[in-house]
This record gives C-alpha cells, structure tokens and sequence, in this order.
C-alpha cells in the first residue's frame, strides 16, 4: 500500500493508464490482422490504411516505439504488394 497520498495517486493514474494502453493494443492487433486476412487488393488497401493511421497515433503518444510502427508498416506494406 502506499504511504503517500502522491503515490496512491499514481496508483490510480497508473491503473488507468495500463487499462488504456491494452485496448489500444488490442484494437491495434485487430488492424493488422484485417490487413494481413483481407481477401483482395483493394480491401488490403483501405485497411492498411487504417493501420497505418492506428500506429503513428500509437507511436505519438508513446504506446509503442516509433521504429516499431516503422517495421509494422513496412511489413504490412510488403504483404500488400505481394497480393
């Protein structure tokens, strides 16, 4: 238990925080994975772009590392193209 009322504080903000970050993660992981499933070209597209819409808000606010979002991308982008 924390002895402070700063530190209970925290506590609270933290919880949030992580409660917070694991939907974005989750809604994330359904992205990439609309855009890895989708059954042609044109619908890969619009999802990718999607995707790619979701990683850089996740990258700006520090969810995940920017290089991170990078290599996702380029990663989707590649199996886009090769559809």
């Amino acid at each position: 238990m924390p002895q402070h009322r700063s530190a209970e504080k925290r506590v609270r903000q933290n919880e949030r925080r992580r409660i917070r970050n694991k939907q974005k993660r989750s809604k994330l992981k359904t992205a990439i994975k609309k855009v890895k499933t989708a059954p042609d070209k044109k619908t890969a597209e619009i999802e990718l772009k999607n995707a790619i819409s979701t990683l850089d808000k996740m990258a700006l606010k520090g969810i995940i590392h920017k290089n991170k979002a990078a290599n996702i991308k380029s990663k989707l982008n590649k199996s886009v193209n090769a559809k």
